[in-house]
């Protein structure tokens, strides 16, 4: 029994050995990435203060009308309805081939994640916009220029926030976010 014990040991162990002998290195073979440099490119910048610039937030309809179909769509492809005159509705991006190719633009679809006047689907993630300029504008809580930088970059006040980074990060611009602030901070009862 001790005798068979020790040649079962004596197969496994030349078995093992073979096999380690012949297996290839396939290590060369693909290519493999440096992980920490993936990581260190999709880390966001520093959070950013920013100054609204003078005129940002408007009364006038073209402004709040292109927020409301940011704030409401998630665009692109899935656009819901025209875009207002004004808003950006394809960018142009370099392929893999080197050839520049448009593509549709995405915007917000604030409302997945919050509730506002007129919302279908708002969401209850992040706080309810609805009666916003009631609330916090008229009653000096809060101005436009502290909506303009939630919007932009949201860390400024809340480092732990889930709400996206769109200044910063330059998925909205200036006149986007301004754009945005306009129609959150609009007198929505007038529709």
């Amino acid at each position: 029994m001790q005798r068979n014990i020790q040649l079962l040991a004596f197969a496994t162990m030349f078995v093992t050995t073979t096999s380690l002998v012949n297996a290839a290195d396939l290590t060369k073979a693909y290519d493999m990435p440096d992980a920490s440099k993936m990581i260190e490119k999709d880390l966001l910048a520093k959070p950013t203060k920013f100054t609204m610039p003078k005129g940002c937030v408007k009364d006038d309809a073209a402004s709040i009308a292109r927020g409301e179909f940011i704030f409401h769509n998630l665009n692109g492809k899935k656009a819901k309805g025209t875009p207002p005159e004004g808003l950006v509705k394809f960018v142009e991006k370099k392929g893999k081939d080197g050839k520049v190719k448009k593509k549709a633009k995405q915007y917000g679809n604030c409302v997945a994640c919050h509730n506002i006047e007129g919302a279908k689907g708002g969401g209850n993630i992040g706080p309810d916009l609805t009666n916003y300029k009631k609330t916090f504008i008229d009653s000096k809580v809060r101005d436009n220029a502290f909506v303009f930088q939630k919007i932009a970059d949201p860390r400024i006040d809340n480092p732990k926030t889930h709400m996206t980074v769109n200044l910063t990060t330059k998925l909205f611009t200036e006149q986007e976010i301004c754009d945005l602030a306009s129609y959150v901070v609009s007198d929505k009862s007038k529709k």
